[in-house]
């Protein structure tokens, strides 16, 4: 008995050993590699670069007090829209002490030499009624009177614009009131009531009372890389994406391309980029707010309903463009092709390859043998 329990385990090693040799065997044969393939399709292409910038107002005025003062109220806040010529803000003058004595020096002599040349004139003119002087004796103090009458009254006005800003001559004419300067929407008031205002003169900008612009008419401002700007031209169509609005996309006008490039530190690199500038075409009720940040798509090229097939199954050998044709099962033979235009995805094939050709798809492991 103890015999055959001997032989049985004497074959059981055996056998397992061959097993073992067997599973070894096949775990290190290599599985042959099943390809697939893909056909060529129509489809539309289009080539477009990216500018990166802001979309503005086309016109953003600011307007300025043209006298110096204390802001004695403000008639507009952010948001508001106005008209050219509404009051937006009214200065309170403190006048210059020595503007103002050297007005009030010149109106009380005008009104010294006024009263004289006004005794003279009645003087002269009781003469005249009783016939004792000549008529043009009258006429020299009359004209004198008329001229001394109109420089107290310049000095006048000229004391009571700088004490108050405003003449009696002036009417309703105010350099106090600061008025629009166009009609617009009311971006920014950076000064509160209160505050100490500088008129704009030749040495200083003067303070900013308010910021208007015509939100109507936007642009877009942005930059292009130098090798792209050749291939853009004035009045390409533009796509506008704006990050803070993600439901809608606006077309623009390419309208300006600057001349001049100008060096931008780019990941550690100068880049030469060029500004640009685009007309938004705003559809009725759209609003767009001032500032906002933007991207804007320009199509270099495109073409509809062409042959292509994926970039992904372009080998590029030299100067020579190939793909693999399947001949039979797993049967391959490279073709020469000539492409047309590319978005990075798909490729236009002009010439080389029908619809009906099956193209091989790299595996992972060929793609690196490939690139090597």
């Amino acid at each position: 008995m103890k015999k055959y329990i001997k032989i049985i385990i004497g074959i059981l090693l055996i056998a397992l050993v061959f097993w073992t040799f067997y599973f070894l065997y096949t775990k290190s044969k290599p599985k042959p590699i099943e390809y697939t393939t893909q056909t060529p399709y129509y489809t539309s292409i289009i080539k477009k670069t990216v500018a990166s910038g802001t979309v503005t107002p086309e016109k953003e005025v600011e307007i300025k007090s043209i006298v110096s003062g204390i802001l004695e109220e403000l008639f507009v806040e952010a948001g508001q829209h106005v008209k050219k010529g509404d009051i937006i803000a009214r200065i309170r003058i403190i006048p210059n002490m020595i503007n103002l004595n050297s007005a009030e020096d010149r109106f009380s002599k005008s009104k010294i030499a006024y009263e004289n040349a006004q005794i003279n004139y009645e003087r002269l003119k009781a003469l005249l009624d009783q016939k004792v002087i000549a008529l043009s004796e009258f006429q020299q103090a009359e004209l004198s009177y008329k001229t001394a009458l109109e420089e107290m009254k310049t000095a006048q006005d000229n004391l009571q614009l700088v004490k108050e800003g405003i003449s009696k001559r002036m009417g309703k004419s105010s350099n106090t009131l600061i008025k629009s300067t166009i009609s617009g929407m009311v971006l920014d008031v950076p000064v509160k009531v209160g505050k100490n205002v500088i008129e704009a003169n030749n040495f200083n900008d003067g303070t900013t009372i308010a910021s208007i612009a015509e939100m109507d008419k936007m642009i877009f401002t942005g930059k292009i890389d130098e090798a792209e700007v050749e291939k853009i031209k004035k009045g390409m169509e533009l796509l506008i994406n704006i990050g803070a609005i993600e439901t809608d996309t606006f077309k623009a006008v390419l309208d300006y391309i600057s001349p001049k490039g100008k060096t931008i530190d780019k990941e550690g690199r100068g880049a030469i980029q060029f500004e640009i500038k685009a007309r938004v075409l705003l559809k009725p009720n759209q609003f767009i707010r001032a500032g906002y940040s933007a991207n804007a798509d320009i199509i270099l090229e495109q073409k509809d309903k062409v042959l292509a097939i994926k970039e992904s199954l372009i080998q590029y050998k030299s100067d020579s463009v190939l793909v693999e044709i399947e001949k039979s099962k797993d049967v391959f033979e490279k073709r020469i092709i000539k492409t047309g235009i590319s978005d990075g995805i798909n490729t236009e094939i002009i010439k080389g390859l029908s619809e009906k050709d099956k193209i091989k798809v790299f595996q992972p492991s060929e793609e690196d043998k490939t690139k090597k």
